[in-house]
């Protein structure tokens, strides 16, 4: 590799080495010398846009990405644009990227290849459907967006924000048949399949990427060479090394940083962080360490174990560390010698060389060779491991002669002559026994294959198992997604209590968490029970005193409560904490609102969509401001800009109906109420504005129905009983009007508009005593509207028309 190939890999190195610690100055200042030492490189832009889009500098990253993104050449460079997009509100051209590089990302998966010693920084296809779904969404094509959400839930049901997704695009789901298991959710272990326990695969060595023809267009962008790899030990000390990691295929293999666009999937596109630094020395340690040394002895030692026993167990093992470095996927000849920079031979060398003849039986199979000077050699391990697993194998025989001892040492040394076995046990010791050094054939199989299979059977049924409790696992952690979806996806069209009733059957480690506790607590505000919502959301302050995550409807609620000191102390707390979000003046202007400063919390409310101008709630709470200030041309605006940014912002369509009617436009008034309606079919506020409208229009059936609906939505809601019998009142329906005014009697007793009805209601019965007592409850009650109320009691003894009373 040339010098520049090699200063360009280790500057990839260090740049994912500042990345996965979040030194992203650090990062960003490498990948800048990476893209000056090869600015015809896609990988050296893709890394320069992604450290500038770590670093929330969206307008570099798309500009660095630009030239091999937008053309979908490359597509880390198109993911990184797509994203500097998103944020710079230009979403057609992120979909266009995406798009022209779907042959890079379709049908590809990373299910179960990222780990902490494997990263993926390219996407997979759910990620970049999950991308493509964000910028159709934002671009208001929801058609699109929700079937790029859709295909990247089948694929990987784990990325919630797709099923947020389409919960906030208010698309039709059926979550008892989401989050499944998918055919890209395999078994993802670490133990080797059988084929690679005996079949060594061949190293693959990458050219550098200086060397190979247009290198730009190609697919490969990052050689899979280690720069710190000079294969000279005196490098070792001196080098950077990163972690090791073990591989797949086989445990004496080393991990290269595979190809970022390779076509092939033998490494299946992963960048592990690895360090091939001696590797011939390396490899013992591995084998030595390893925790599949069974796995090693098989492959390596099956093939010529009945010819060259543990000659040919060490030649494989012992390198000489001047040599070329031997490819994992061959072994050594048998009669080869490795020798040091001196000359002298190897200890491996000398084991293998010295012996004269065959390996006596008992060194084949209990290992005994010559004593290495470093500790436990790799020819011991395997020994080792063929030694247990041969005991298991083969049982031991019921012992013979006058002590009871065995003889195979005193055999094999010659001292005693060895006696022909009892024909009964004849075949059980063809079976049980080992063949001897002497024999020409072998009665039953090689103790090689006995232990082959035998491994081979271990690891099919460990790989079994660890299958099933993978699986297991994940069905799990599926069900546990789909209790919080059923939940999320209830309150997201507004089905508060079914919403409320998920979150409650979850357990409690799970319940009582602040993502729940927030969704809990949205969900009794929009069921209009405030003292529910403050209850969750106090609990989840004190869970996480520095979320700023739903704080806006927090302070609502408090202004609901009238709850100003509590609303002032949120507003410090957010402000301390948090000064630049959204949230933060939302609870300031809400305060402000309390006490009635609504040009300061006007200014707050500003400040809110200045940080964040597609923040939809803080448009509305603005325009209910101008409405108290009567300002409606600016609450129309305001309210506008807030269903332009969130469509299914119900609160929007509820303040542009409420602006109209303010301006006297009924119709209008009552279309946007509708809309609104339409959205959360559950607000029985909103049926009642709309039967409001209805009896200015003078349509008291149409009234009626809006009424009675929203008692059934809400039975102890006083507002719309009281529309009701009111409605009842003026269709001269005054026994049902009189059940309704005797049920607010005893909700509401101490409001004066409730006795004032009472005390028609109960003229228009004829019940003129009990009148006169209602009329005086409610004088008493409230003492501004006396001069209203004493009208009323002075024409007890007229005959009214109750068409024609505007209460």
């Amino acid at each position: 590799m040339s010098p520049t190939g090699i200063a360009a890999s280790q500057l990839r190195q260090l740049i994912f080495y500042h990345l996965d610690n979040d030194m992203l100055d650090n990062a960003n200042f490498l990948a800048g010398r990476l893209h000056a030492l090869e600015p015809r490189n896609p990988d050296s832009s893709h890394l320069l846009a992604l450290t500038y889009l770590r670093k929330h500098r969206n307008k570099a990253a798309y500009d660095a990405a630009q030239k091999y993104g937008s053309n979908g050449r490359h597509l880390g460079c198109a993911y990184v644009f797509a994203q500097a997009c998103l944020a710079l509100e230009r979403n057609v051209e992120g979909t266009s990227a995406l798009e022209k590089a779907r042959s890079h990302w379709q049908g590809k998966s990373s299910w179960g290849k990222t780990s902490e010693t494997s990263r993926r920084h390219l996407p997979d296809a759910p990620a970049v459907q999950t991308l493509l779904a964000k910028l159709w969404q934002a671009h208001g094509d929801l058609r699109k967006a929700a079937d790029c959400y859709v295909e990247a839930h089948k694929a990987n049901p784990f990325i919630w924000s797709s099923f947020e997704g389409l919960c906030d695009i208010g698309a039709d789901l059926d979550v008892d048949k989401m989050f499944r298991h998918t055919e890209g959710m395999g078994y993802s272990g670490k133990a080797a399949a059988p084929s690679e326990v005996y079949q060594d695969q061949p190293r693959v060595v990458s050219r550098p990427l200086a060397s190979q023809p247009n290198f730009i267009n190609a697919n490969i962008l990052t050689p899979s060479s280690d720069p710190f790899n000079n294969n000279r030990p005196m490098h070792a000390e001196s080098g950077f090394v990163l972690p090791k990691v073990p591989s797949k295929q086989r445990i004496a293999s080393e991990w290269d940083t595979p190809t970022v666009n390779s076509s092939g999937d033998t490494e299946h596109e992963d960048t592990a962080m690895s360090d091939p630094l001696g590797q011939d020395l390396e490899r013992q340690e591995r084998l030595a360490v390893g925790p599949r040394h069974a796995r090693v002895a098989s492959s390596m030692i099956a093939p010529d174990r009945a010819r060259h026993g543990a000659r040919g167990v060490a030649a494989v093992v012992s390198h000489s560390t001047a040599g070329p470095p031997i490819p994992s996927g061959r072994t050594t000849a048998a009669g080869a010698h490795k020798r040091t920079v001196s000359g002298a031979p190897t200890q491996s060398s000398m084991a293998s060389g010295d012996s004269s003849g065959p390996p006596r039986r008992s060194n084949r199979l209990f290992g005994q060779g010559p004593a290495t000077k470093s500790g436990r050699s790799a020819v011991e391990l395997v020994s080792s491991v063929l030694t247990r697993t041969d005991r298991e194998v083969r049982p031991a025989r019921a012992a013979t002669g006058t002590k009871g001892r065995s003889t195979v040492g005193r055999v094999v040394s010659g001292n005693r002559t060895i006696k022909p076995p009892d024909p009964s046990e004849k075949d059980k010791d063809n079976i049980r026994r080992a063949p001897s050094r002497n024999s020409e054939k072998s009665v039953g199989p090689p103790a090689s294959h006995v232990v082959a299979s035998t491994v081979q059977l271990r690891q099919v049924n460990v790989s079994s198992i660890d299958q099933q409790a993978e699986q297991e696992a994940l069905g799990g952690l599926l069900k546990s997604l789909k209790q919080l979806a059923i939940g999320r996806y209830a309150a997201s069209n507004y089905d508060l209590s079914h919403a409320i009733a998920s979150f409650d059957a979850l357990p409690t480690s799970q319940r009582e968490t602040p993502w729940v506790l927030a969704q809990l607590g949205k969900a009794h505000y929009e069921a209009a029970d405030y003292r529910e919502a403050e209850v969750c959301f106090t609990k989840l302050m004190k869970l996480q005193p520095s979320r700023i995550e739903d704080m806006e409807v927090f302070s609502t609620v408090l202004w609901h409560l009238k709850k100003d000191s509590t609303l002032a102390w949120l507003c410090h707390t957010l402000r301390d904490q948090h000064y630049n979000a959204p949230e933060t003046w939302c609870a300031v202007g809400n305060s402000f609102s309390l006490a009635r400063e609504h040009d300061h919390a006007i200014s707050a409310f500003k400040r809110a969509t200045q940080m964040s101008p597609n923040f939809a709630y803080a448009w509305t709470l603005m325009g209910h401001e101008y409405i108290a200030n009567e300002e409606f041309d600016a609450a129309l605006s305001a309210f506008r800009k807030s269903v332009a940014a969130d469509k299914r912002a119900y609160g929007g369509w509820y303040g542009l109906g409420r602006s109209f009617e303010r301006m006297g436009k009924l119709e209008e008034a009552e279309r946007h109420y509708r809309i609104a309606a339409s959205i959360n079919p559950s607000n029985s506020t909103l049926l009642v504005c709309i039967g409001v409208i209805y009896e200015k229009l003078h349509k008291k059936e149409n009234a009626l129905d809006c009424y009675t609906r929203a008692l059934v939505l809400t039975p102890g809601s006083a507002l719309a009983r009281f529309k009701k019998a009111r409605v009842l009142m003026h269709m001269r329906d005054f026994p049902s009007a009189l059940e309704e005014l005797e049920f607010l009697k005893g909700v509401a007793p101490d409001e004066a508009n409730v006795w004032f009805l009472l005390g028609k209601c109960l003229k228009g019965l004829g019940a003129r005593g009990e009148a006169l007592k209602a009329f005086t409850t409610a004088l008493n009650l409230d003492v501004k509207a006396s001069q209203f109320i004493k009208e009323a009691m002075e024409s007890l003894e007229d005959d009214e028309d109750m068409e024609s009373e505007e209460d």
